[in-house]
């Protein structure tokens, strides 16, 4: 699964119940960790404040320094003891961890297996440390579980895998957690799962994989959470066009509302949406100073993404793409191959990107389609996967893909998209990157070419998703010099022609030639 760029032909936030909340900003390179209390270079030349975001890992909320009335006490002496206390303990029991550093058993698999509404508390300074053998912290298919104030370190999940709730149990309630420095990801998510106000950091893939097999997760809510540093594993360079780093990986969510996180200084993207998600609303978040894109949007329908503060993003893989000579808008909001559909329930019928500020992003939003990939592609990298409106790929084939309805409803289309009422502010000296390279909003596609029976070759997709696919650009304020592209990678264009009959884009929006302006 994933994006593989060389598949180109082409080289008002809800309030959050939260005392986690705190005013800052962040300065300085992509390369450099953010500081709390710093502030962003240009947001006061565009008249509003620096956001407020989830300051968690600085500060963890601590637990109860006292053991709640019926809890059963884990002692950290004695090895093993939270799992061993686990497994004698009835269902619905209360586990208060006593300060100290907690371990299992020194065997790889050596795990906590909860039961159905256990509840795990941790006073302050309880660790749970896998000790650099232990893969998973919590695991099992109980549902209703829940974890607070926790330190969860040194496991080793192998990859695409995580150390809590590792086999994505539903209803799981995490909260007031530090999952750090372990391999594979801190979290995985079920149904119904609750993350909030967590510090998920330097964690050696994902700080969450959103992954369920059987596709069923529902009514996830990310909200307060810190996530930060995570890739350390640097796994793109080691599986080259993976599509498997980042802050957070969604994989066939339907239904998700994340807000208010902190979301910066990953190796990688930010937020990325991979495959069959439906109805997000991904809102109130700052995300600032991730390697690559701040959000993917890929092969997925029907999203609000609102009131987001994001900057700084896509300075590392922006530059390396400029550097190599390709010519591709890399994006800082890339939706890929995704739209609005009403025929697929949720809160939206559109891809709504609305009163965002977007600043010193390496580029801007890229609408992109690839004309090559579609359901039963030998170019669809989400491998085995085909559209919510065909769910049988074998059905995309010759002759029935060459006619209606599975002409249309074999491909991802990247349609019904509304880009409005944002800000996008770009100063070259900040970002450091020439004008030909960066600061570029684009709708495009590839010619189409492959495979040999393909029905979309030529330039029918980048027609459609250029022209006849609804997706719109209005009402948005631009400061400093940005450029524009459209169709295809081939030509960049200015104010006059993006605006022109041609295209018909920004309409109402006005452009200011400096970032201060």
């Amino acid at each position: 699964m994933g994006i593989k760029w060389r598949l180109r032909t082409y080289a008002t936030a809800a309030p959050l119940a939260l005392a986690l909340l705190a005013v800052t900003g962040c300065t300085g390179s992509p390369d450099a960790p953010a500081k709390p209390g710093d502030r962003a270079p240009s947001t006061a030349g565009s008249g509003k404040p620096s956001p407020a975001v989830a300051r968690v890992c600085a500060k963890p909320a601590e637990g109860p320094a006292k053991a709640p009335k019926g809890a059963v006490t884990v002692d950290p002496a004695v090895v093993n003891d939270l799992a061993a206390k686990t497994k004698n303990s009835p269902p619905n029991t209360t586990f208060w961890l006593r300060p100290g550093t907690h371990t299992l058993e020194a065997d790889r698999y050596a795990q906590v297996l909860p039961k159905k509404g256990n509840t795990y508390l941790g006073a302050p300074g309880a660790v749970l440390d896998g000790s650099g053998t232990n893969q998973y912290a919590f695991s099992g298919s109980a549902p209703d579980v829940t974890l607070r104030h926790l330190t969860v370190q040194g496991f080793v999940a192998p990859h695409d895998q995580g150390v809590v709730n590792h086999d994505s149990a539903d209803g799981w309630v995490i909260e007031h957690n530090t999952v750090k420095e372990n391999s594979g990801a801190a979290l995985m998510a079920g149904a119904r799962q609750k993350v909030r106000a967590n510090c998920l950091r330097d964690n050696g893939q994902y700080g969450l994989n959103a992954y369920k097999a059987g596709d069923s997760i529902t009514g996830l809510v990310v909200e307060g959470n810190e996530i930060t540093g995570n890739n350390t594993g640097d796994w793109e360079r080691k599986k080259p066009g993976c599509g498997c780093t980042g802050g957070i990986k969604f994989w066939a969510v339907n239904g998700a509302d994340i807000r208010g996180n902190w979301v910066h200084d990953n190796r990688g993207t930010g937020l990325w949406a991979d495959t069959n998600n439906n109805d997000f609303r991904i809102e109130g978040n700052v995300i600032e100073a991730n390697d690559g894109a701040a959000l993917i949007y890929e092969t997925s329908y029907n999203a609000v993404i609102t009131n987001n503060t994001i900057r700084r993003n896509n300075w590392i893989e922006g530059r390396r793409g400029a550097d190599r000579g390709d010519s591709f808008p890399f994006a800082t909001v890339y939706v890929s191959e995704s739209g609005g559909e009403p025929r697929v329930k949720a809160r939206t019928d559109k891809i709504e990107i609305s009163r965002n500020v977007m600043e010193n992003n390496w580029s801007g939003i890229t609408l992109w389609e690839n004309a090559d990939r579609f359901c039963n592609s030998p170019a669809n990298t989400s491998t085995g996967s085909c559209t919510l409106l065909v769910r049988d790929a074998d059905r995309c084939a010759q002759p029935a893909i060459a006619k209606p309805p599975l002409h249309a409803d074999c491909r991802w289309k990247t349609q019904r998209v509304d880009i409005h009422d944002n800000e996008f502010v770009l100063d070259l000296a900040v970002v450091k990157c020439k004008k030909a390279e960066c600061g570029r909003m684009a709708v495009l596609a590839n010619y189409g070419t492959y495979p040999d029976w393909s029905p979309y070759k030529g330039d029918k997709v980048a027609e459609a998703v250029t022209r006849a696919q609804d997706n719109r650009w209005y009402d948005n304020v631009y400061r400093g010099p940005w450029s524009f592209v459209a169709h295809d990678p081939s030509g960049t264009l200015d104010v006059k022609q993006w605006q022109g009959a041609k295209y018909g884009q920004d309409a109402g929006s006005t452009f200011r030639p400096r970032a201060g302006g």
